[in-house]
């Protein structure tokens, strides 16, 4: 089952995407995707790696920054025959993005960075196709980023489109698409509007 969490931030999507997860299966593999660049964020990797811990819950965590489809393939292959499947958890395929996006600069073209387009589209259908081939329980969280204002400059604006783009594509293979509001899921699948065929 794959399940798609999104939402803004502090919304409560990780922490209830860990509360799935352990509804979904008694040990769960939690793909870890930051990068601790300072202090403030190697505190914070450090605190939700502790807090995993501490839940009794049988976590196995993995970072990989960039490689999320590689790794969804090679543990589809590990696991697919596996008794009781462990409930994989991705967080935060935004910051995936930025990984990416931040590799893939170009460089300064009129005062601005611009992305290698090619290669970013490469990467999202590579991990797009990863999750649609994944049978196990899956769960991804990601950032809800374009319900707030406009980015005043063009990375951040690039930024917001491409999370959009990504968002799209991931819901569209995920089996659930939940949107979490103040701690709330909320089931967009459940509740979508279809337009009827002419």
């Amino acid at each position: 089952m794959r399940v798609l969490i999104t939402g803004g931030a502090r919304s409560g999507k990780s922490g209830f995407a860990e509360a799935y997860a352990r509804k979904l299966s008694k040990r769960g593999v939690y793909i870890a995707t930051s990068q601790a660049w300072d202090d403030e964020m190697r505190e914070r990797t450090e605190h939700h790696r502790l807090t995993r811990e501490q839940s009794g819950y049988a976590w196995e965590t993995i970072e990989e920054p960039y490689a999320v489809a590689e790794l969804l393939k090679r543990l589809e292959a590990e696991t697919a025959e596996s008794a009781e499947r462990p409930a994989v958890l991705v967080d935060c395929l935004t910051l995936w993005l930025t990984n990416h996006m931040l590799r893939l600069e170009e460089g300064e073209t009129e005062g601005t960075a611009r992305i290698d387009a090619v290669r970013l589209h490469d990467e999202v259908d590579k991990l797009v196709e990863a999750v649609a081939g994944y049978t196990g329980p899956l769960l991804l969280v990601t950032n809800e980023v374009g319900s707030g204002i406009v980015p005043a400059y063009p990375l951040g604006r690039r930024f917001r489109d491409e999370a959009g783009r990504l968002n799209r594509k991931l819901a569209a293979v995920c089996r659930q698409a939940l949107l979490v509001v103040a701690g709330i899921p909320l089931d967009l699948k459940a509740h979508a509007f279809q337009l009827e065929e002419d």
